[in-house]
């Protein structure tokens, strides 16, 4: 492959630490420094970082070929592009990096998929589709993932990847989205699966005594700490306040503002608007009726963030002990 300059920046600056490679690009103007920062994403993520062309530009350059330590990439990206054109620049281009990276190389998330999950987003797709999926794969992964498809659209799609009928630069495009979407939203049912199973646990251990929940939740931590953040967050959510006990729910509403209840009551369940509201003073009731017809057109991220604040504090009361639930 032959390298652009822009390339060859790039293999260069992941050659270097991150505060020597922040320098170099010090006085670089930012499209410059988002183009090289793309190269750099688009090399790593098909394995061409250490192949021999770039083994090559770095001989051009440097001395010492070997690099101390494990190379992280987005890490390294980060620091120096926060150290070059400032933290909301370095935010700006990397929110920007992921569609530049798909607009490169439409096939480059479908390359760093699994094989069986490859299966499963082609195997309802038409044999022409396969085909173009399949050719844009290494040749080791598109073995594994034609052994795996039914025998019938195996057939087909080889058939097509044979004949001499090839498919345009817009058709493989939008191939690649299709595959994309499919594989993205087999990733979020994975994800909902994992937290419903998590919540599970979340509900068993806050009925728990206080010394019994802490030290299950520990044994958990010390096995797996992101399993256990979750559990720990999913213990108190939104949906639990028409299960809390009146009194102590009171506890905690009486010091939110009506300026935030009414937020978060906007298209809250009714279920929940009424307990909250019951539990509430008339005359707090009435203010946030105010606030709310004051409303014009409340931001979704505001909304949210005031749903957040009133359970953090019901979190809280749950960590001491103070919060109890209407028994099933």
């Amino acid at each position: 492959m032959a390298l652009t300059g822009r390339q060859k920046a790039a293999i260069l600056l992941m050659s270097l630490d991150a505060t020597t490679a922040a320098e170099l690009l010090k006085d670089v103007d930012s499209k410059t420094v988002q183009e090289i920062v793309v190269e750099a994403s688009y090399l790593d993520a098909n394995g061409l970082r250490n192949s021999p062309g770039s083994t090559e530009v770095t001989k051009q350059f440097c001395n010492s070929l070997e690099g101390k330590g494990g190379f992280h990439l987005q890490g390294f990206l980060s620091n120096v592009l926060n150290s070059s054109v400032g933290q909301e620049k370095a935010e700006e281009i990397q929110m920007q990096i992921g569609n530049l990276l798909q607009k490169k190389d439409p096939f480059m998330a479908v390359r760093a998929a699994g094989s069986k999950e490859l299966v499963w987003a082609l195997q309802d797709e038409h044999p022409q589709a396969v085909a173009v999926v399949l050719s844009e794969l290494p040749a080791k992964k598109a073995t594994e993932v034609l052994g795996m498809l039914d025998e019938g659209l195996r057939l087909s799609a080889v058939t097509r990847m044979a004949g001499t009928d090839t498919a345009g630069d817009e058709a493989k495009t939008r191939i690649a989205q299709v595959v994309c979407n499919k594989l993205e939203s087999a990733g979020e049912n994975e994800t909902a699966g994992q937290e419903q199973s998590l919540r599970k646990v979340a509900v068993m251990l806050r009925g728990l005594s206080g010394e019994i929940r802490d030290g299950l939740l520990k044994n958990i931590n010390e096995k797996d700490d992101q399993a256990g953040q979750m559990i720990t967050n999913l213990m108190v959510i939104w949906d639990d306040i028409p299960q809390i006990v009146d009194r102590t729910l009171q506890e905690v509403l009486k010091d939110v503002d009506s300026q935030k209840l009414a937020l978060a009551l906007v298209k809250a369940d009714e279920v929940i608007t009424k307990k909250i509201k019951s539990n509430i003073s008339e005359r707090a009731a009435a203010s946030v009726d105010e606030e709310t017809g004051l409303m014009s057109s409340p931001v979704k991220s505001d909304i949210e963030d005031a749903k957040a604040e009133i359970v953090d504090k019901l979190k809280e009361m749950n960590e001491k002990g103070q919060l109890n639930f209407i028994e099933d």
